[in-house]
C-alpha cells in the first residue's frame, strides 16, 4: 500500500473522537501498512472504521475484513462483545493481537507480555 495513502486517509481521522493522552486526542495508531483505530464508545470506533473504508475505496483500495480485528480493553472479569461490521461484514473480535511485535491483551495487562518475552530470553538463552 502507497504511505501516502496511508497517510491522507489518517489525516481524515484527526478532527473525530479517539481517547485522550496526555491531553491529545489520539484515535489511530499507523506504522507501514499497520493501523490500529482506538475510540471510547462502539459508535465511535464504528465511524472511524467508516471513514477508513470510505477513504481507502475512493483511492482505490479495499479493507479485508477477514485480516481485521477488533477488540475491546476491559477491567471486566469478561470482555463486552462488541459488533463492528465493514460493508456489512462482521469483524472478528479477539482477546489479544500482536502489532509491534508487543502483544496487546483485552485486559489492558501485560502478563501475556512478559511471558511471551521471558520464554523468548530462555530459548535464546539456551542456543
Amino acid at each position: 500500500m502507497n504511505s501516502s495513502y496511508i497517510i491522507c486517509i489518517g489525516t481524515n481521522l484527526e478532527n473525530h473522537p479517539g481517547i485522550k493522552v496526555g491531553g491529545q486526542n489520539i484515535n489511530n495508531l499507523r506504522y507501514a501498512d499497520d493501523t490500529v483505530l482506538i475510540a471510547e464508545n462502539k459508535e465511535d470506533l464504528q465511524k472511524l472504521l467508516n471513514i477508513v473504508e470510505e477513504e481507502s475505496r475512493e483511492k482505490g483500495l479495499e479493507l479485508n475484513s477477514k485480516k481485521t480485528e477488533m477488540m475491546v480493553i476491559s477491567r471486566r472479569q469478561e470482555s463486552p462483545k462488541c459488533d463492528m461490521f465493514i460493508n456489512e461484514v462482521k469483524l472478528k473480535q479477539t482477546e489479544k493481537f500482536k502489532y509491534l511485535g508487543t502483544i496487546i491483551s483485552n485486559d489492558g495487562k501485560t502478563n501475556r507480555e512478559i511471558l511471551a518475552r521471558t520464554a523468548q530470553a530462555k530459548i535464546n538463552f539456551q542456543k
